[in-house]
Protein backbone atom coordinates (compact mmCIF):
# COMPACT_ATOMS: atom_id res chain seq x y z
CA UNK A 1 0.00 0.00 0.00
CA UNK A 2 0.95 3.41 -0.93
CA UNK A 3 2.28 5.49 1.93
CA UNK A 4 -0.02 8.99 2.41
CA UNK A 5 2.15 11.49 1.94
CA UNK A 6 1.34 14.96 4.14
CA UNK A 7 1.62 17.65 1.90
CA UNK A 8 1.45 21.45 3.37
CA UNK A 9 0.36 23.99 0.73
CA UNK A 10 2.26 27.15 0.98
CA UNK A 11 0.55 29.95 -1.50
CA UNK A 12 2.35 32.98 -2.92
CA UNK A 13 3.15 35.26 -5.43
CA UNK A 14 6.92 34.76 -4.32
CA UNK A 15 7.90 38.12 -6.12
CA UNK A 16 10.16 37.27 -5.13
CA UNK A 17 11.10 34.66 -2.53
CA UNK A 18 13.07 35.29 0.76
CA UNK A 19 14.43 34.20 3.82
CA UNK A 20 10.81 35.03 5.30
CA UNK A 21 9.05 32.53 3.14
CA UNK A 22 12.22 30.23 3.19
CA UNK A 23 12.07 29.71 7.14
CA UNK A 24 8.67 30.04 7.58
CA UNK A 25 7.81 26.45 5.06
CA UNK A 26 11.21 25.13 6.81
CA UNK A 27 9.73 25.88 10.26
CA UNK A 28 6.11 23.85 9.22
CA UNK A 29 7.98 21.08 7.71
CA UNK A 30 10.43 20.74 10.73
CA UNK A 31 7.66 21.40 13.58
CA UNK A 32 4.54 19.10 12.24
CA UNK A 33 3.68 16.24 10.99
CA UNK A 34 3.79 17.23 7.84
CA UNK A 35 5.91 15.20 5.29
CA UNK A 36 6.48 17.95 2.68
CA UNK A 37 5.74 21.86 2.31
CA UNK A 38 4.89 23.07 -1.82
CA UNK A 39 5.34 26.62 -2.61
CA UNK A 40 2.33 27.03 -4.75
CA UNK A 41 3.38 30.09 -6.95
CA UNK A 42 0.42 31.89 -7.79
CA UNK A 43 0.63 33.65 -11.39
CA UNK A 44 -1.88 35.88 -10.36
CA UNK A 45 -3.91 36.48 -6.48
CA UNK A 46 -6.89 37.42 -7.26
CA UNK A 47 -7.09 40.18 -4.65
CA UNK A 48 -3.62 41.56 -5.77
CA UNK A 49 -2.95 43.66 -8.56
CA UNK A 50 -0.53 41.73 -11.66
CA UNK A 51 1.60 45.52 -12.02
CA UNK A 52 5.14 44.69 -10.83
CA UNK A 53 4.52 41.24 -10.49
CA UNK A 54 7.51 39.65 -12.07
CA UNK A 55 7.11 36.67 -14.83
CA UNK A 56 5.70 33.24 -12.72
CA UNK A 57 8.87 31.12 -14.60
CA UNK A 58 11.10 33.50 -13.19
CA UNK A 59 9.81 33.39 -9.91
CA UNK A 60 9.19 29.81 -9.85
CA UNK A 61 12.84 29.32 -10.63
CA UNK A 62 14.61 31.38 -8.03
CA UNK A 63 12.31 29.37 -5.97
CA UNK A 64 13.88 26.42 -7.04
CA UNK A 65 17.21 27.71 -6.40
CA UNK A 66 16.73 28.94 -3.31
CA UNK A 67 15.19 25.12 -1.51
CA UNK A 68 17.97 23.18 -4.14
CA UNK A 69 18.84 19.73 -1.97
CA UNK A 70 16.13 20.50 0.39
CA UNK A 71 14.23 17.00 -0.19
CA UNK A 72 10.83 18.32 1.79
CA UNK A 73 10.71 21.64 0.05
CA UNK A 74 8.85 21.83 -3.33
CA UNK A 75 7.94 24.47 -5.91
CA UNK A 76 5.15 23.72 -7.77
CA UNK A 77 3.79 25.65 -10.91
CA UNK A 78 0.43 23.99 -10.67
CA UNK A 79 -1.57 27.41 -11.00
CA UNK A 80 -0.04 27.99 -14.17
CA UNK A 81 -1.93 25.27 -15.90
CA UNK A 82 -5.61 26.10 -14.36
CA UNK A 83 -7.54 29.22 -15.26
CA UNK A 84 -6.93 32.44 -13.97
CA UNK A 85 -7.13 34.04 -11.52
CA UNK A 86 -7.01 31.66 -9.58
CA UNK A 87 -8.70 30.08 -6.72
CA UNK A 88 -7.17 28.17 -3.59
CA UNK A 89 -10.65 25.93 -3.71
CA UNK A 90 -9.98 25.00 -7.62
CA UNK A 91 -5.74 24.43 -6.76
CA UNK A 92 -6.53 22.05 -4.07
CA UNK A 93 -9.38 19.71 -5.82
CA UNK A 94 -7.14 19.67 -8.93
CA UNK A 95 -4.19 18.56 -6.66
CA UNK A 96 -6.88 16.25 -5.10
CA UNK A 97 -7.15 14.55 -8.37
CA UNK A 98 -3.86 14.28 -9.56
CA UNK A 99 -2.38 13.05 -6.21
CA UNK A 100 -5.25 11.33 -4.49
CA UNK A 101 -2.68 9.70 -2.51
CA UNK A 102 -1.80 12.50 -0.45
CA UNK A 103 -3.33 14.75 1.91
CA UNK A 104 -3.30 18.42 1.13
CA UNK A 105 -2.87 20.96 4.00
CA UNK A 106 -3.07 25.03 3.52
CA UNK A 107 -0.16 27.09 5.05
CA UNK A 108 -0.95 30.78 5.73
CA UNK A 109 -0.47 33.38 8.35
CA UNK A 110 -2.92 35.15 10.64
CA UNK A 111 -3.50 38.07 8.61
CA UNK A 112 -4.58 36.01 5.62
CA UNK A 113 -6.87 33.72 7.78
CA UNK A 114 -8.59 36.89 9.23
CA UNK A 115 -9.83 37.45 5.23
CA UNK A 116 -10.57 34.08 4.38
CA UNK A 117 -14.45 34.26 4.32
CA UNK A 118 -13.65 36.74 1.13
CA UNK A 119 -12.15 33.65 -0.64
CA UNK A 120 -14.25 31.75 -3.25
CA UNK A 121 -16.09 28.84 -1.52
CA UNK A 122 -14.15 28.99 1.55
CA UNK A 123 -16.65 26.72 3.55
CA UNK A 124 -15.64 24.06 1.03
CA UNK A 125 -11.81 24.64 2.01
CA UNK A 126 -12.68 24.12 5.44
CA UNK A 127 -14.13 20.37 4.43
CA UNK A 128 -11.16 19.93 2.36
CA UNK A 129 -7.94 20.89 3.77
CA UNK A 130 -6.64 21.25 7.06
CA UNK A 131 -5.07 24.69 8.31
CA UNK A 132 -1.63 25.52 9.87
CA UNK A 133 -1.55 29.29 10.67
CA UNK A 134 0.99 31.17 11.51
CA UNK A 135 0.80 33.61 13.81
CA UNK A 136 1.61 37.26 12.61
CA UNK A 137 2.09 40.16 14.76
CA UNK A 138 -1.28 42.03 15.02
CA UNK A 139 -3.32 39.41 13.92
CA UNK A 140 -3.05 37.00 17.20
CA UNK A 141 -7.03 36.59 17.36
CA UNK A 142 -8.39 34.26 14.76
CA UNK A 143 -12.06 34.22 13.57
CA UNK A 144 -13.43 31.02 15.00
CA UNK A 145 -15.73 28.79 12.18
CA UNK A 146 -17.61 25.39 13.12
CA UNK A 147 -15.68 22.44 12.01
CA UNK A 148 -11.95 24.27 11.02
CA UNK A 149 -8.73 22.23 11.61
CA UNK A 150 -6.33 24.01 12.22
CA UNK A 151 -3.05 24.20 13.65
CA UNK A 152 -1.84 27.21 15.22
CA UNK A 153 1.77 27.85 14.81
CA UNK A 154 4.27 29.76 16.48
CA UNK A 155 6.98 30.07 14.03
CA UNK A 156 9.88 32.54 13.61
CA UNK A 157 9.06 35.57 11.55
CA UNK A 158 11.47 38.24 9.65
CA UNK A 159 10.09 41.33 8.84
CA UNK A 160 10.85 40.85 5.27
CA UNK A 161 8.81 41.56 2.62
CA UNK A 162 8.73 41.36 -0.84
CA UNK A 163 7.75 44.73 -1.55
CA UNK A 164 10.70 46.19 0.44
CA UNK A 165 13.42 43.78 -1.38
CA UNK A 166 11.73 45.60 -4.75
CA UNK A 167 12.08 48.71 -3.54
CA UNK A 168 15.49 48.21 -2.44
CA UNK A 169 16.40 46.91 -5.50
CA UNK A 170 14.58 50.37 -7.54
CA UNK A 171 17.03 52.23 -5.47
CA UNK A 172 20.29 50.05 -6.63
CA UNK A 173 21.11 48.44 -3.21
CA UNK A 174 22.11 45.65 -1.96
CA UNK A 175 19.39 42.62 -1.24
CA UNK A 176 22.13 40.64 0.27
CA UNK A 177 21.29 38.67 3.54
CA UNK A 178 17.55 39.32 2.50
CA UNK A 179 17.38 36.57 0.15
CA UNK A 180 19.81 33.55 -0.74
CA UNK A 181 23.10 34.17 -2.11
CA UNK A 182 21.84 32.36 -5.31
CA UNK A 183 18.29 34.14 -5.62
CA UNK A 184 20.03 37.69 -5.66
CA UNK A 185 22.48 36.91 -8.03
CA UNK A 186 19.77 35.59 -10.79
CA UNK A 187 18.12 38.69 -9.67
CA UNK A 188 20.96 40.83 -10.79
CA UNK A 189 21.95 39.31 -13.29
CA UNK A 190 18.56 39.70 -15.05
CA UNK A 191 17.88 43.09 -13.74
CA UNK A 192 14.80 41.92 -12.25
CA UNK A 193 12.45 44.16 -10.84
CA UNK A 194 14.25 47.61 -11.84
Amino acid sequence: MQHIMKVGLYFGSFNPVHHGHLIIANHVVQSTDLDQVWFIVSPQNPLKPALGLLNEYHRLYLIKIAIEGENNLRASDIEFKLPRPSYTIDTLTYLGEKYPQHEFSIIMGSDGYQNISRWKNYEQLFKAASFYIYIRAGYESLPEYPGVRAHILDAPLLQISASHIRNILREGKSIRFLVPDLVKEEIERNSYYL
